[in-house]
């Protein structure tokens, strides 16, 4: 095989994977805590992935005092990775496919951070994540009442209720009927889906629908949300979830309408608020 078609046969596959071969992923953490699939079966190995579109993920948790953070919990979306950390603050992830995914990482009494990744073939990615501890005072006592909904789905529905805004409920989701997030979010008013064609991959990102453009060439893309946590600007709405795990979207499109604890001096733009299901850990 001549090497420019070897190298443009091996972009198709890692495009491919990324959409295709998300779930079956094996993983083996270092002094970690053991992840599990649902059911609680180990994970296993990616069955029919060939190993040259392969990668690992090794990294470690620390506080601002770069102390190692034990029990802060890694999600790795577009699988079904979770992961903990160990007495050392590391994690570390196999046999995961090559591609771009989005991470998380929380830990109970420290702020969430998020990062999209780059997964390299037959290498090792090498990580590190600092959390910022949450002032005591902003950790308010929870009082749980009833099952549902969920604290964070009662303030979705009583935003609703103002009118201000634009909405989508967990029912509009499933009529919709949406194989991927992106083409949710087609659907806003406020929302331009705007493509990026500059990399191996398109990548789609959320423009404020009254600037239009593209965030690679200047334009201010919206700043999108996942349960409370900011994720990167511009970020590849493609990352999401899948739609059978959100259960709600919100949509502000400029500075005046956005909810206090969302606002900000880079919210110019508009806020995407998307929130997952209840009973949905990431």
């Amino acid at each position: 095989m001549y090497p420019s078609l070897r190298f443009n046969f091996t972009r198709l596959i890692t495009a491919s994977l990324r959409r295709l071969v998300p779930a079956s992923l094996g993983i083996a953490l270092a002094h970690g805590v053991a992840a599990q699939r649902p059911g609680g079966l180990p994970a296993e190995p990616a069955r029919g992935v060939p190993s040259h579109v392969l990668g690992t993920i090794d990294g470690i948790v620390s506080d601002t005092g770069l102390a190692p953070l034990q029990g802060a919990f890694v999600t790795v979306f577009g699988s079904n990775l979770r992961v903990g950390t160990g007495p050392n603050g590391r994690f570390r992830i196999t046999k995961i496919p090559a591609g771009q995914y989005l991470l998380m990482v929380k830990r109970f009494g420290y702020r969430p951070t998020s990062a999209v990744i780059q997964v390299p073939e037959i290498d090792t990615l090498r990580l590190s994540y600092t959390l910022e501890p949450v002032a005591p005072e902003a950790l308010q006592p929870v009082i749980v009442t009833e099952k549902s909904p969920s604290m964070k789905m009662a303030q979705f529905e009583a935003r609703r209720k103002l009118g201000v805004g634009e909405f989508m409920t967990a029912d509009e989701i499933k009529q919709r009927n949406s194989v991927f997030s992106t083409e949710l979010f087609r659907k806003f008013k406020a929302v331009s889906v705007t493509p990026d064609h500059s990399g191996p991959i398109t990548q789609y990102y959320a423009i404020s629908a009254r600037e239009g453009g593209n965030p690679q060439m200047g334009a201010c893309p919206m700043q999108v949300y996942l349960d409370q946590v900011p994720l990167p600007s511009p970020f590849n709405l493609d990352l999401l979830p899948p739609p059978r795990d959100i259960g709600g979207i919100e949509v502000y499109a400029g500075s005046s309408t956005i909810p206090l604890q969302f606002s900000g001096f880079d919210r110019g733009c508009g806020v995407i608020l998307v929130w997952t299901k209840d009973g949905t850990s990431f």
